[in-house]
C-alpha cells in the first residue's frame, strides 16, 4: 500500500489519471492482424469483434469474423462470405452490426448467429458506402452513412428503421476530412469538417458553424470525438491544436497544443461523472496522450498498436497482449491515498492499520477524527473509495477501515456498506477472465443488475447468473425464473439429445418455478423444428390459454381442441372450433366435432346465432329430426317473409316432428299452419293486422272488432275450452265497454265460469252499476265477496248473517268505517252476539 500512488499521473493541479491492468489477453493474435482488422468493442466491458483480413492472395480466401470476450476468450467465429464490410459496431443489446459496401447491414448475435438484415436505401446501394458510424442515443442504436456521392443517410434506431436523407452539402466534391454524429435537443444531427470550415447538417438545412474561442490560424480539422454521453466535443487540427467544448457548440471548455502534427489514429474522451477535469485521449502508433486543462498532458508509451474504447468513466485500451483501463482517480480515492493526506478517510485507514498492529496510534487517529466530528464522513469516503477499486486487497483494506469506523458511530445506516460489499463481490465474479466483463462500479450502477443478468444470459453463463440472483436475493420472477427460462430456450436448440431427454431435463430443472412459461420454451422448440419436443413441453404448461394457440400454430388442432375443452373455457373452445372450420373441409370438420360432444354443442349454439344453414346441415348429418323441426319453426318466424314460405317451412317442421315421433309438436304445428292461413285471409278481408297473433289474441281482437261470428268460428274450429272462451269474451267486451252485449252474452246460456268474473271485470273498468247486476247472480258462497266488491256493505252483512258465517261477518266488519257504516257494524255485532248465546 505504501507505493499505491506510484502509477498516478497528474493532469493539472487537481486531477490524477492511472492505467489499471484488466487482463493479459488470452487470444493468439499478432499485432499486425489487429492493426489490419476491422475492430469494434462494445461499451460496458462488452465483447470485441474483429473482421480479420484474408490469409494469402487466393481468390477463394475469405475474411474471418471473430467475437471475443474482453479478456480475449473466443466466443465464436465464422467465415465472412458477404460483401466487403466497411464498419462494425455494437447495439445497446450487444448485437453486432456489420455495415457493408452495398448499404446492407447484417445483424449477428454475440455467438456469430445471423439474426436479420436491413438496407439503408437504394441510393446507398447505387453509390456504395464510403464511411459509416454506429452511434447510441436515447432512441436506440443508430447508423450514419456517407455514400460515394458524398451524401449522408441516417437511421436513429435500427430496431425501428426510418431512413433520413440529410441535406446536400454545397460544393462537397470529396469526403469530409472528419465528421461525427451529435445529439442536440433530442434531434440527431451531423457535424463535418471541410478544411477549416465546420458545417452542421440537420433535417432540412446545412449551416456553417464557428466554434467559440477558436483561432482561425489553428489549421484544418482532422479528427473529431464526442464524449460517451454526447455532451462534449473535441477537435484536432493539422497544427496539433485540440479544441474541447460542449457538444451544443456554444461553449469552450479548454484547449491544448501537442507537438505532433499527424492526426491520431484514435481520439476519444476520457471522463467520468462528477469529473474534476475532463480530458481527451489521443492514440498514435506508439504513444497515448491524455490532454486536458493543463499546459502539459500525460504521455503513455505503448509497446504495441492499441485500440481505445470509450466508457462512461474512462477508456479501455487493448492490444494483442494486454487490456487496460485508463481513468481519472476519484476524489475519495485521492483524499485517502494522496501522500501526507490528513483527510478523515486517510486517518481512518491509518487507524485501522494501527489497530491491527495493536498500536496506540489507532486511538490517536480516531480521537483526531472524532474531535472534528468527521467520523461518519470518513466511513462514507472509505466505502466510496472501495467501490472504485479493482484490486481485491485494496477493497478489503478500505472496507475493513469503514467497518472499524462504524463501531464508534451510533446508528450509522448499514445499507451503503452492505450494498457496496455485495456489489463488489458481484463485480469481482464477472471480472474473472473466463467471464470477461470488466465493469467498473460506476458502469455497473448505470447498467443495473437486470441488464447485467441479461448479458450473462446472452453469453449463456447461466450458473453464475443464478448464483448472483441467489446472492443478491432477487425475486424469482426478476431473477432465477427469467434465467431458467432462457436456459431452457437454449437447451431446446441442442439437437444431439432426444426430445424425451430434453423435456425431462427442462422439467426437472424448472419444475413449478413461478414466472416460468413452458409455452414460450415450447415456441422456441417449434421454431427450431422440434415439434414433438414442443408438444411434450406444453404438457407441463398449466394454462390452457397458453397451450392452445401454440398447438394451433403447430397444426395440432385436434389436440388443441381437447386441451381447450379440458380447460372449461368456452371462448378458447370457440377459438379452436373456428380455426378448425377454416382449416378442414366441411366433412372432416363435422366428423371431428362428432368426437367432441362439448365442442359440437357449443358450435351449434354459435350456428343458431351466426350460421343457420350450417346448423341445418349438422342436424341432417345427425338425423336429429326433433331439432330439424325446431329449426324449421324458427326459420318460419325469422327468415321467411311471404306467407307461402312460412307455411312451407312449418309444413317441413310437421314432417320432421312426425319422423321424430313427436305427435304433439306435429299437431301443434299443423294448428299453427291452419291459424296462419285464417289470419292471412282475415287480414286481407278486414284490412287489419291479425298475422302472428296467438289464437287467444286473435279471438280477443276479433271480439274487440265486433267480429263475433268469426271469433265463435275460431272457438269451434280450434276447440277452445268454454271457460277460456268466456273469459276472453267478457274481457274484450268490458274493454270495449259494450255493456249491453256483455249482459246479453251473460244471459245466452249458463256461464261456465260463474258470474263472479263478470263482477270483477266490471269493477276493473270502474262500472259499479253493471257490477251490481251480476252480484245478485253469483253463487251464495261468493255473494259476500261480490257485495263487498261493489261496495254494498249492507247486503254483504245480510248475506253473511244469513249464512251465519263468522269469518264472512268479520270480513264485512273490517270494511266498515265508524262514521258511515256504524249501523251495519252494529247489525253484525248483534248477530255475532246472538250466535254466541246459542
Amino acid at each position: 500500500m505504501h507505493c499505491y500512488t506510484a502509477d498516478w499521473n497528474p493532469l493539472g493541479e487537481e486531477a490524477y489519471y492511472r492505467k489499471l491492468d484488466l487482463y493479459s489477453m488470452v487470444w493468439d493474435l499478432r499485432e499486425e492482424v489487429l492493426r489490419e482488422s476491422l475492430v469494434a468493442a462494445a461499451p460496458y466491458g462488452g465483447p470485441i469483434a474483429l473482421l480479420k483480413p484474408t490469409k494469402g492472395k487466393s481468390p477463394s480466401a475469405r475474411p474471418e469474423l471473430h467475437i471475443y470476450s474482453a479478456s480475449g476468450v473466443c466466443l465464436a467465429s465464422i467465415l465472412w462470405k458477404n460483401c466487403p464490410a466497411v464498419q462494425l459496431g455494437w447495439t445497446a443489446s450487444e448485437d453486432l452490426l456489420c455495415i457493408q459496401e452495398d448499404g446492407s447491414v447484417l445483424v449477428y448475435s454475440i455467438f456469430c448467429e445471423f439474426k436479420r438484415c436491413f438496407r439503408m436505401g437504394n441510393e446507398v446501394l447505387q453509390n456504395h458506402v464510403v464511411e459509416a458510424k454506429v452511434f447510441h442515443t436515447e432512441y436506440g442504436t443508430g447508423v450514419a452513412i456517407l455514400t460515394g456521392a458524398n451524401r449522408f443517410i441516417l437511421a436513429t434506431n435500427v430496431d425501428d428503421l426510418k431512413l433520413r436523407r440529410m441535406p446536400e452539402v454545397p460544393g462537397l466534391q470529396k469526403p469530409p476530412s472528419c465528421w461525427t454524429v451529435l445529439c442536440q435537443d433530442r434531434v440527431t444531427i451531423l457535424l463535418l469538417a471541410i478544411g477549416q470550415d465546420l458545417l452542421l447538417l440537420d433535417n432540412t438545412t446545412c449551416s456553417t458553424v464557428t466554434l467559440p474561442g477558436m483561432n482561425p490560424l489553428t489549421g484544418s480539422y482532422l479528427r473529431m470525438a464526442v464524449s460517451f454521453n454526447y455532451r462534449y466535443l473535441a477537435l484536432f487540427t493539422d497544427t496539433g491544436y485540440v479544441w474541447m467544448g460542449m457538444s451544443h457548440l456554444k461553449e469552450k471548455l479548454y484547449d491544448f497544443t501537442c507537438n505532433l502534427r499527424t492526426p491520431p489514429k484514435q481520439m476519444v474522451w476520457c471522463t467520468r461523472p462528477r469529473s474534476k477535469q475532463r480530458a481527451v485521449a489521443l492514440a498514435w502508433d506508439r504513444l497515448l496522450l491524455v490532454a486536458g486543462n493543463a499546459p502539459k498532458g500525460i504521455e503513455y508509451h505503448l509497446d504495441e498498436d492499441s485500440y481505445l474504447v470509450p466508457e462512461l468513466d474512462g477508456v479501455r485500451i487493448f492490444s494483442s497482449s494486454t487490456h487496460e483501463f485508463l481513468h481519472e482517480i476519484p476524489e475519495s480515492t485521492q483524499e485517502i491515498f494522496k501522500i501526507a493526506s490528513m483527510a478523515p478517510g486517510a486517518l481512518l485507514l491509518e487507524a485501522q492499520k494501527a489497530y491491527e498492529k495493536e498500536s496506540q496510534k489507532a486511538d490517536e487517529y480516531l480521537r483526531e477524527i472524532k474531535e472534528q466530528d468527521l467520523l461518519p464522513e470518513a466511513v462514507r469516503k472509505c466505502i466510496e473509495a472501495a467501490s472504485y477499486e479493482h484490486d481485491p486487497e485494496t477493497q478489503k483494506a478500505l472496507l475493513r477501515a469503514a467497518s472499524f469506523g462504524k463501531c464508534f458511530i451510533d446508528k450509522f445506516p448499514p445499507e451503503s456498506f452492505v450494498d457496496t460489499c455485495r456489489d463488489l463481490r458481484v463485480l469481482s465474479a464477472i471480472r474473472d477472465y473466463q467471464i470477461g466483463i470488466p465493469l467498473s462500479y460506476a458502469q455497473y450502477k448505470q447498467l443495473t443488475i437486470e441488464v447485467l443478468l441479461d448479458r450473462l444470459v446472452l453469453r449463456r453463463l447461466y450458473p453464475i447468473a443464478i448464483k448472483i440472483c441467489e446472492y443478491l436475493r432477487l425475486s424469482e420472477f426478476q431473477g432465477i425464473s427469467r434465467i431458467l427460462a432462457h436456459w431452457a430456450c437454449y437447451k431446446v436448440q441442442q439437437k444431439e439429445k432426444s426430445d424425451e431427454e430434453v423435456a425431462y431435463a427442462i422439467n426437472q430443472k424448472l419444475g413449478d418455478t413461478p414466472g416460468i412459461s413452458y409455452s414460450e420454451i415450447a415456441a422456441q422448440a417449434y421454431e427450431c423444428g422440434r415439434t414433438e419436443l414442443a408438444i411434450k413441453l406444453l404438457e407441463y404448461e398449466p394454462r390452457s390459454g397458453k397451450q392452445v394457440p401454440l398447438l394451433l400454430k403447430m397444426k395440432r388442432s385436434t389436440l388443441a381442441l381437447s386441451k381447450a375443452i379440458e380447460s372449461g373455457d368456452t371462448d378458447l373452445v370457440y377459438t379452436v372450433v373456428l380455426h378448425l372450420k377454416n382449416e378442414l373441409n366441411r366433412g372432416s370438420f363435422f366428423m371431428t366435432l362428432q368426437n367432441q360432444p362439448v365442442a359440437l354443442s357449443l358450435y351449434r349454439q354459435f350456428c343458431k346465432h351466426q350460421e343457420l344453414d350450417t346448423l341445418k346441415d349438422l342436424y341432417n348429418q345427425d338425423d336429429d329430426h326433433q331439432e330439424l323441426g325446431n329449426f324449421f319453426v324458427r326459420s318460419s318466424y325469422t327468415n321467411e317473409q311471404r306467407i307461402e314460405g312460412r307455411v312451407a317451412s312449418l309444413m317441413n317442421a310437421v314432417d320432421e316432428y312426425y319422423k321424430a315421433k313427436n305427435e304433439f309438436a306435429a299437431k301443434a304445428t299443423e294448428d299453427q299452419v291452419k291459424l296462419l292461413r285464417i289470419q292471412h285471409r282475415m287480414q286481407k278481408e278486414e284490412d287489419k293486422p291479425y298475422l302472428d297473433y296467438s289464437l287467444h289474441d286473435t279471438v280477443y281482437k276479433l271480439i274487440l272488432d265486433k267480429n263475433h261470428k268469426k271469433a265463435e268460428q275460431l272457438y269451434r274450429d280450434f276447440k277452445i275450452p268454454d271457460k277460456r272462451f268466456w273469459w276472453l269474451k267478457i274481457s274484450a267486451l268490458a274493454e270495449r265497454e259494450d255493456w249491453d252485449e256483455l249482459e246479453k252474452f251473460s244471459k245466452s246460456k249458463k256461464s261456465p265460469i260463474g258470474y263472479m268474473p263478470f263482477v270483477e271485470i266490471c269493477m276493473k273498468h270502474h262500472n259499479r252499476h253493471e257490477a251490481k247486476k251480476y252480484s245478485l247472480r253469483v253463487t251464495p258462497e261468493q255473494r259476500v265477496k261480490a257485495f263487498i266488491l261493489v261496495g254494498d256493505l249492507g247486503q254483504a252483512a245480510d248475506a253473511a248473517i244469513e249464512h251465519k258465517n263468522e269469518n264472512e261477518m268479520n270480513l264485512v266488519l273490517s270494511k266498515c268505517t265508524a262514521i258511515t257504516d256504524s249501523s251495519v257494524a252494529n247489525k253484525i255485532n248483534c248477530a255475532k252476539a246472538q250466535i254466541l248465546k246459542k
